[in-house]
């Protein structure tokens, strides 16, 4: 949350023609709501399970093989979830200090339902040590941001993606 992925994601697949898919966009435009909405109306669990349903659809779809997913941060949680993102292609973990993420996301913080109502540094500093072992252990490549300019990150997407697809 915050690192940047869905901004890089969608530079690298304008650059390199391919398809672009961001689950959490995925997700509101199928519910035809906020991520917002359906947190306060069905809650964490419910929406936890929406991104299961897609990321089995999206690790059986051949369109997106080969193209570039952003996925929700609370996504690799789940160990079936794992499994899926694997399925899917390269991962790669866009890493971004906690003192950037909290800089960043104290500017957007009422567009995500996670950081509402909350202590930013708090919860992103207990998110990071809930999900960082996790976002290591299925991560392909680790790409550190801090310090980067955005097109210093997608260049060094770029050199990932061409290793993967030779």
């Amino acid at each position: 949350m915050g690192c940047g992925k869905s901004t890089c994601g969608k530079v690298l697949s304008n650059d390199f023609l391919i398809p672009f898919a961001d689950t959490d966009k995925m997700i509101e435009e199928s519910e035809k709501r906020s991520i917002n909405q359906i947190f306060n109306e069905n809650g964490e669990e419910y929406f936890r399970d929406l991104e299961t349903g897609l990321l089995r659809k999206l690790s059986e779809n051949s369109r997106f093989l080969g193209g570039v997913v952003s996925l929700g941060g609370g996504m690799p949680v789940r160990e079936e979830n794992r499994a899926l993102i694997k399925k899917c292609g390269t991962v790669v973990y866009i890493k971004a200090s906690a003192d950037l993420l909290k800089e960043r996301l104290r500017k957007r913080s009422a567009k995500r339902p996670m950081l509402k109502d909350s202590n930013i540094d708090e919860k992103v500093d207990r998110l990071l040590s809930e999900r960082e072992d996790i976002y290591m252990e299925i991560a392909d490549h680790i790409l550190e941001t801090d310090g980067k300019e955005i097109y210093q990150v997608v260049n060094e997407l770029k050199r990932i993606y061409n290793k993967c697809v030779r």
